[in-house]
């Protein structure tokens, strides 16, 4: 389809006018990667970019089919942003799909964890918009953000004991 930019290790590709497909093989054990995906406590510890300046400042998590979650970034309560939605599946540890409801351009968020052998996994998010103009505006954040979130995803499996 189109637009495909990378790292050497994090490949974020438009696959059609609404999807995205992000890809990347983490140093950590299937189980391990997803834990970082589901526990609150460890999400908050790569989820926000550091080079955004823009603190996670809390983190809700009920990771569950039919729960939900609300992030908050920003520097105080008054200046803050926070994206919210539903798990629409949660299979341990191998898949999660959920909703990004702050607007009527959000998209629903798929992610796969599979193991690649020798403790390393392989996870391909994929986000399907409502509409191209959702994924254009979109796209251009991605890009830069996803290789770094996922960089700081390294160090958090490496500092759980990942190799």
């Amino acid at each position: 389809m189109g637009e495909r930019v990378s790292d050497g290790r994090t490949t974020v590709e438009r696959t059609s006018d609404r999807e995205l497909v992000v890809t990347r093989i983490f140093n950590g054990p299937v189980r391990m990667v997803f834990d970082a995906w589901t526990k609150a406590e460890l999400f908050q510890l790569w989820w926000a970019p550091k080079s955004s300046g823009v603190p996670m400042l809390s983190c809700e998590m009920d990771v569950r089919t039919g729960g939900g979650y609300r992030v908050v970034f920003g520097k105080d309560a008054d200046n803050s942003m926070a994206f919210y939605g539903k798990y629409l599946e949660v299979t341990p540890p191998s898949r999660l799909v959920w909703t990004n409801d702050e607007g009527e351009e959000g998209a629903v968020t798929t992610v796969t964890f599979e193991n690649e052998g020798d403790d390393r996994t392989l996870l391909v998010l994929q986000e399907l918009y409502p509409s191209k103009e959702a994924l254009d505006e979109s796209f251009v954040g991605m890009e830069d953000a996803m290789p770094e979130q996922f960089a700081q995803l390294d160090d958090l499996l490496a500092t759980l004991g990942a190799r």
